[in-house]
């Protein structure tokens, strides 16, 4: 008879992915899922794009999973789930890694290499690894639609990036200005605020730091009736910048001293002012000592180990305005109002906190330098190059310029040098010699700081100078913190902090990019900046340039062949919007003036963030998918934590200004995959870990569960391929095996379920689809609420716990029985339901394995499980009170056979009694109900139950610091006090309430069990264990009776283990002889109807067996020989 239900040799989920993924093909499964939907209520998925140019890892298997889980558990739900593939191939990443590939720099561009050839070389490389990611796609089970993706290269994609930056122009939200910016010379281009707060952007750096000298001029009147000698202390951890000082900026309201010392490089006398609260700060670090008199003071002489010091003046910050000193790296002066320049001034933003309470003001490297020295009318030391252009003392590439003098064209940070060519010395010591040399250094040491990096070249980053376009974010700033607080964010933290916080401080978008490979900035510029125009559409722009040729500015207008409104793919082929090709047209101004596009690029981040529009060509094409709601918002994005400053910021602004709304309603931040150890993981570490091989060795499925199921999504997970083997084992080989011993008897049987059917259940029948269904509730709760690893774990434990440990192996004689029964065929049909359940359920996290479980128990013809519609629930299958029976059932059995386990007796040990506290009469009913059932799984005669107050069983409570502290890390010490008071009575009220709520230091608190440690004092002869609020006591005293019985337990298992290697049949008497020692015979003897009726003897005879009996151990080693014969 043919098999109606398909077994297997064994396990193996690598062969289950590859047999179903041909099915999928051959089926377009993928399609029918979404077709089939047509008409249904969308849920609208926004893909964050990949770059193709580099290799997928690990964790971009983790964010894939993800978001595949939500799509196919909306699909099961009824909703139509379109996902569109999308490619990022603009940006840095691309740029450097061409490159590196060619042997160039930025600046070769335009002269080693055409900008068109760089370009080519760029989109060429950009898709590099196309091929690998889609086989990362179909491997794993990500369903989207790779065929048709939005590529952001693409002139149409690029076409309605410039329509979104054409409405920002409208609305008076983009501004030219030259400003200070984050600049990365290694990467060749400017950087917005969003970008150098990526995570890992800013690291802990050892900088050589100065406390420089500032000489005021003499002959000045000061407020401290000091007019010449005098010292301007301040301290920079960037001395780099030391020749760029213009100013000294102090605090108005800051009280100032000038201190008498010594210098301790020069040990000559002088004269400084500092903030007065800074005094011990500075002062009290070798070799300087407060000075007791005048004359200990006087006698200071160079040699001496102390150096004294006296203060002996004070002012207010307010008093030394105006103040003027002497440059203090002389190498050229700001090319204009030079005279304003080098003078005290004042600033609200000076603190106290460290340093000297005098900031050393840069303004061409500080955005806060450069606002207080312009409102005080002192210029930034910018100076004019070969070509007449104001230029700082640093070039575009890191280094000195040649006004810089032996500090001339060199970095002004090493990190910027090539490999092998890093000088001994950085120019930061090298000017901290010179000032110590020139008496103009109060201290010179390491420290150790933060400092900004670029996120791409992972080299620091300059605040520059910069001319730039920006979008006003500060403007609608408001608006998007009010359109944040609409968004679910998974988990809700880093929506309120993370990037809620980021949104409270937004500045505006430095949307300019001095680089070649992007989406040009549309907006062309006479040369005298007074007319300009911006481009919001290729029909625009070939307008314009009809214009520009009837003006006579250019001779042809490059768009004659575009054909206005013919949206096909030929037709946009013809064009190309890139920069080699935009910078070749010139525009004419309507008085007639030719006008050139900006040089820059837009951010590669704003691409990314224009995809839920430009992904559609809107709104030249597809109108209905944005305006009739039909593809935008999203209701669900997934990515990084690390997008909250990138993908998901920027979708967030360009919604909000352009269409004041939220671009999604949900977003899932998944957390960093680390290796085992919690480091993070790399090539260079050796512990990053390949996707594919991963697929090879556990299958998709295995590594998709336990990545979801190992921790929440924002969480970090270690990844460790024992976590993977324990999933392979526990969760799909219990499955496996669950669905293996179904198939085994329903074949034998033929057990159909659309034939076989009954409405009998017994109890254990009622409690296993009562627990289905509640299962069923509860995973479609927590999907809905994207919480896919609360969902995994509740199906796991239904799986491990319920279905596999408890419900078949309590009914495994109901299928062992001949013929199909009513109650053989209600369990059948149960056990069906469950794994075909399970198999729906199942299948968002592990879909190659549920869909072939699904196939296996509904015949060949069934389609996929992902064409399948979600579980219903039948809520009057759900028995609460059954339920909670029976979860007293196992977990008393658990807390005993752990108490056995621990005293080493085996199960096959009868022992004497359990007892167990009654929390509450609805316990104890319950207990009672189960009572039978308890005694008969744990192997024990009698279970008592304790009343309230009985004071057999002394508790002992403390608070559990691990999951109090995270909650309520304020309130601690007065919880841990509370609850190291708690009665007997108090600690029965927690376990009653399952915890306790209540009022601390004036603040609601609310614990849980979980919150709790709670344990019970061993009794004499009795040992004891609790889980929660449910406490066991286990006698552990052997009786001669208990003993033997037990001794005859172990023969029965032995002996009819013998059977079955005998070869016979259930029904074959025997005869039992054994060869043992006299205990053991004493022990049978006493339990000798017993054996013999379990393992169908005719009598138990002693004395001498053959050589071929079967040697054992009853209780001893190898103290018992068994024979028997056939009767």
């Amino acid at each position: 008879m043919s098999q109606k239900y398909p077994t297997y040799k064994g396990l193996n989920l690598p062969e289950v992915a590859d047999s179903v993924l041909k099915k999928w093909d051959a089926e377009n499964v993928f399609e029918q899922s979404v077709d089939n939907r047509e008409g249904n209520p969308p849920f609208i998925f926004f893909e964050g794009p990949p770059s193709a140019n580099g290799l997928p890892g690990i964790h971009h298997a983790m964010g894939r999973s993800i978001k595949d889980i939500f799509c196919r558990y909306k699909t099961l739900k009824g909703f139509q789930v379109k996902r569109k593939a999308g490619w990022d191939t603009h940006g840095l990443p691309v740029e450097l890694g061409v490159e590196k590939e060619l042997g160039i720099t930025k600046e070769d561009i335009g002269t080693k290499i055409s900008v068109e050839d760089y370009n080519n070389a760029c989109k060429k490389a950009v898709m590099r690894y196309t091929d690998i990611w889609n086989d990362l796609t179909r491997r794993m089970g990500y369903w989207v639609d790779m065929n048709d993706p939005y590529i952001t290269y693409d002139s149409k994609y690029m076409e309605s990036v410039w329509w979104l930056l054409g409405e920002l122009y409208n609305k008076d939200l983009m501004y030219k200005g030259y400003t200070i910016q984050p600049y990365s010379p290694k990467a060749g281009t400017g950087l917005s605020s969003h970008e150098i707060n990526q995570p890992g952007c800013y690291q802990d750096v050892t900088d050589t730091t100065v406390v420089a000298q500032f000489k005021m001029i003499d002959g000045q009147s000061t407020p401290f009736g000091i007019d010449r000698d005098l010292m301007f202390m301040a301290w920079t951890t960037t001395p780099w910048t030391l020749p760029s000082n213009t100013a000294l900026t102090v605090g108005p309201k800051i009280e100032y001293v000038v201190v008498k010392t010594y210098n301790q490089y020069t040990f000559e006398p002088i004269n400084v002012v500092l903030a007065k609260k800074l005094v011990s700060y500075q002062f009290n670090k070798k070799p300087y000592v407060l000075a007791e008199s005048e004359e200990q003071l006087d006698s200071y002489k160079e040699g001496d180990k102390q150096i004294p010091y006296s203060i002996i003046r004070e002012c207010l910050g307010d008093d030394l305005a105006g103040l003027r000193y002497e440059q203090l790296l002389p190498y050229a002066q700001p090319y204009q109002d030079s005279e304003a320049a080098f003078q005290v001034i004042t600033g609200d933003f000076v603190t106290t906190e460290d340093g000297t309470g005098i900031v050393h003001t840069a303004p061409t490297f500080g955005a806060d330098d450069a606002k207080v020295a312009a409102d005080a009318g002192v210029p930034g030391l910018l100076v004019l190059d070969d070509r007449g252009n104001p230029v700082p003392l640093v070039d575009l590439q890191g280094r000195f310029t040649s006004h810089m003098g032996e500090f001339a064209g060199k970095y002004v940070k090493n990190e910027y040098y090539d490999d092998g060519k890093v000088p001994q010395k950085s120019v930061d010591v090298e000017i901290a010699i010179k000032l110590k040399i020139e008496n103009r250094a109060f201290r010179v040491e390491k420290y150790v700081h933060s400092y900004p990096h670029c996120w791409r070249t992972d080299k620091p980053v300059l605040y520059y100078p910069l001319d730039s376009w920006f979008v006003k974010v500060t403007s609608v700033r408001e608006r998007m913190m009010q359109l944040n607080d609409t968004i679910n964010w998974k988990p809700e933290s880093t929506g309120v902090g993370r990037f809620g916080k980021w949104l409270e401080n937004a500045n505006d978008w430095n949307l300019s990019r001095s680089r070649y490979w992007g989406i040009p900035i549309p907006i062309w510029t006479s040369e005298d900046g007074t007319e300009q125009i911006n481009i919001s559409s290729i029909e625009q722009l070939k307008a314009e340039c009809d214009i520009s040729v009837e003006a006579g500015i250019m001779a042809a207008n490059p768009l004659e062949s575009f054909e206005v409104g013919n949206m096909s793919d030929d037709n946009y082929s013809k064009i190309d919007l890139h920069k080699d090709y935009m910078d070749q047209i010139t525009l004419v101004s309507p008085s007639g003036k030719p006008m050139n596009r900006e040089a820059d690029l837009i951010d590669v981040w704003f691409d990314s963030g224009s995809m839920p529009y430009a992904q559609w060509h809107y709104p030249f094409e597809n109108k209905e998918m944005i305006d009739g709601n039909k593809s935008y918002p999203g209701d669900f994005i997934a990515e990084g934590v690390d997008q909250t400053r990138g993908w998901f910021y920027t979708l967030h602004a360009i919604s909000t200004m352009v269409f004041d709304s939220v671009a999604y309603k949900n977003v899932v931040s998944n957390g960093l995959v680390l290796d085992k150890n919690g480091q993070k993981m790399s090539k260079r570490l050796g512990n990053a870990v390949d996707p594919f091989e991963t697929f090879d060795q556990f299958g998709a499925d295995a590594t998709r569960w336990y990545m979801i199921t190992n921790a929440q999504p924002w969480d970090n997970l270690k990844f460790d391929t024992d976590g993977l083997k324990e999933v392979q084992r526990k969760f799909f080989g219990t499955l496996y095996n669950t669905y293996s011993f179904f198939a085994l008897y329903a074949n034998i049987d033929g057990f159909d379920p659309n034939t076989h059917t009954t409405e009998y259940k017994t109890e254990i029948d009622r409690w296993i689809l009562s627990k289905l269904n509640s299962l069923v509730k509860e995973v479609d709760g927590s999907f809905d609420a994207f919480e896919p690893t609360r969902a995994g774990r509740l199906i796991q434990d239904f799986v491990n716990d319920h279905l596999s440990n408890w419900y078949v192996r309590l009914c495994r004689k109901r299928f062992w029985v001949g013929d199909i029964t009513e109650d053989k065929m209600a369990a059948y049909q149960t056990l069906h339901k469950c794994l075909n359940t399970v198999a729906l359920l199942g299948s968002p996290i592990a879909p190659f394995f549920m869909d072939q479980l699904y196939r296996d128990l509904n015949g060949n013809e069934t389609t996929s499980v992902h064409l399948a519609d979600f579980p219903q629930i039948d809520e009057n299958a759900i028995n609460l009170e059954l339920e909670a029976q029976m979860d007293i059932a196992q977990r008393t059995s658990s807390l005993t056979l752990g108490l056995r386990k621990k005293e080493r007796l085996r199960v096959r040990q009868p022992l004497q009694k359990i007892m167990v506290p009654a929390l509450d009469p609805e316990f104890a009913k319950n207990l009672l109900q189960v009572k039978d059932l308890i005694l008969a799984e744990v192997n024990v005669k009698e279970l008592e139950l304790l009343q309230e107050g009985s004071g057999v069983l002394v508790k002992q409570i403390k608070p559990n610091f691990k999951t109090i502290g995270p909650k309520y890390g304020k309130q601690m010490k007065a919880i841990t006090a509370l609850v190291n008071q708690m009665t007997a009575d108090d600690i029965r009220s927690v376990e009653t309430n399952e915890g306790w709520t209540g009022e601390v230091d004036g603040t609601l608190i609310s614990l849980d069990m979980a919150d709790f440690e709670i344990t019970a004092q061993d009794i004499p002869g009795w040992t004891v264990s609790s889980d929660g609020n449910l406490t066991v006591a286990l006698d552990v005293t052997l009786s001669d009776e208990l003993k033997s019985e037990g001794i005859a337990r172990e023969l029965i298992n032995r002996v009819q283990n013998l059977r079955k290697d005998s070869g016979l049949e259930v029904t074959d008497k025997i005869l039992l002889t054994l060869d043992t020692n006299e205990v053991i015979q004493d022990a049978i003897l006493s339990n000798k109807q017993y054996v013999c009726n379990e393992v169908l003897a005719t009598d138990v005879q002693f004395g001498a067996v053959g050589s071929d009996a079967l040697v054992t151990d009853l209780v001893e080693a190898e103290d018992a020989k068994i024979d028997l014969v056939k009767q």
